[in-house]
């Protein structure tokens, strides 16, 4: 035994802060495109782990019955209609929260649009502008003005909802796949000049999750079969399983985590 009997053997010890990595108690997060798949799972997991949740989309009444059911559970949640492709909700939203909270400190930008399928040489002017205007434009102008209020009140976390589409650009989705690759860039940028305001910011980049807003790769059967042959896993993700990383990239679990833009695919993109 040598050395080893000079020691006496304990049972490990966990330092009671370990506990609370993933306590939001006392956060206010903003999650827009709330009302359902990975927004309104995130919702409910940031409000099962303390955090007062403003659950957003463009439309008030199909939040409602999210915020209900996150309070019905005992969480802290509330309503607040925001359509990010507009820049004059995005300030308004802002000074609601400011006005109400003084305090933005969790800021999920999962609200997006894809509004053309099909191939990239027949892609119109409108669908192309509206993609822009939601999932880069929306974004940013959002995460400057969540960013102010973060920097107020020393510091926030700023999670984006990017795509695997971000690394490889997804059959008939070419204007969603360059948003979304400038969505990561962005989430780099932010990360860069924000990190001396103690802003993090981070992004999460979900494979073939089963969501209403992916419906057109479900109902396609021959781009179903293609994607599902190159997954590992042999399955598509259910949103559920996208809300994990987002708790984690909004709780001090992650607190020397920045601009980084998590995977999670199911090794799709190995």
């Amino acid at each position: 035994m040598g050395m080893l009997a000079d020691y006496e053997l304990t049972e490990p010890h966990e330092p009671s802060c370990m506990k609370d990595l993933f306590d939001l108690t006392g956060k206010v997060a903003l999650v827009t495109g709330a009302s359902r798949g990975i927004g309104e799972s995130a919702a409910r997991l940031l409000a099962a782990n303390g955090a007062h949740v403003i659950v957003s989309s463009r439309r008030a009444e199909s939040c409602q019955q999210v915020a209900e059911e996150i309070v019905g559970d005992g969480g802290s949640a509330e309503v607040l209609p925001c359509h990010i492709g507009d820049l004059d909700q995005i300030d308004s939203c802002m000074a609601e929260i400011e006005t109400k909270h003084g305090r933005l400190d969790v800021l999920v930008n999962n609200a997006a649009t894809n509004p053309y399928f099909g191939h990239i040489l027949d892609t119109d002017i409108g669908a192309f502008q509206k993609t822009v205007d939601v999932n880069i434009r929306g974004y940013f102008f959002a995460s400057i003005a969540g960013g102010k209020l973060m920097r107020k009140n020393n510091g926030g976390s700023i999670i984006n909802t990017a795509s695997v589409n971000a690394i490889q650009p997804g059959p008939g989705q070419a204007i969603y796949s360059i948003t979304k690759a400038a969505v990561v860039n962005m989430t780099k940028a932010f990360a860069r000049e924000c990190a001396t305001d103690n802003i993090r910011c981070n992004a999460l980049l979900p494979g073939l999750t089963k969501t209403r807003f992916a419906s057109a790769l479900f109902d396609d059967e021959k781009t179903h079969r293609m994607l599902m042959q190159k997954i590992p896993m042999q399955r598509h993700a259910e949103p559920d399983e996208m809300a994990g990383t987002i708790l984690y990239l909004a709780s001090n679990a992650s607190s020397y985590t920045t601009g980084e833009c998590i995977v999670v695919d199911g090794g799709l993109t190995l």
